[in-house]
């Protein structure tokens, strides 16, 4: 019998957090979505105006026997800058917010605890804005959403956004990847 947790991050657009969590051992799947709005429904149409309060995120399925709540926090931490305030890079918008959802007290006080030591830590030149908030509902995003970097790997955003993300998640989680995505 499976002992799969689920943890739900946002850090910008879903297709860059999906692409990195895709990569991680451990995790069984990574889906893009919506939570935290003010609506009783999220679609692509309606969150990307920024009016209804939902961030972009990914829902994380994992076997905790192989990679811990706590390291998954710690690749979500390195992966994003969470000092900017409803951005990541050219998305902005409160879509976009950085924000731990969190599915029970652990999550909440392990997410607290590390943003907490991270500020103190002053690994980061400005104050970490990252939202810790507790799950609601979660929206899947459109198919067209899932899976994206995988299906469109030469799209330009792909390029020029995701593709550093992942090259930057590879050079610090060597250890953390999944063996098909392992250097040669």
């Amino acid at each position: 019998m499976s002992n799969e947790k689920k943890a739900t991050f946002g850090a910008g657009c879903f297709w860059c957090v999906e692409a990195v969590f895709q990569r991680v051992e451990g995790v069984k799947s990574v889906v893009s979505g919506y939570s935290g709005g003010r609506k009783d429904e999220a679609s692509y149409r309606i969150v990307s105006t920024g009016e209804t309060n939902h961030a972009e995120v990914v829902q994380i399925t994992y076997d905790p026997e192989v990679i811990s709540y706590d390291d998954l926090l710690y690749i979500f931490w390195r992966t994003h800058d969470p000092t900017t305030l409803n951005r990541q890079g050219a998305d902005v918008g409160p879509q976009y917010r950085s924000v731990v959802f969190y599915h029970d007290d652990f999550q909440r006080e392990r997410a607290e605890h590390y943003k907490k030591k991270l500020d103190e830590s002053g690994v980061f030149d400005d104050p970490i804005v990252t939202e810790v908030s507790a799950l609601d509902a979660f929206y899947e995003a459109e198919d067209y959403h899932q899976n994206y970097f995988e299906r469109n790997p030469d799209q330009g955003y792909c390029q020029m956004v995701i593709r550093p993300k992942l090259d930057k998640f590879k050079s610090l989680f060597e250890d953390k990847l999944r063996d098909e995505y392992r250097p040669e």
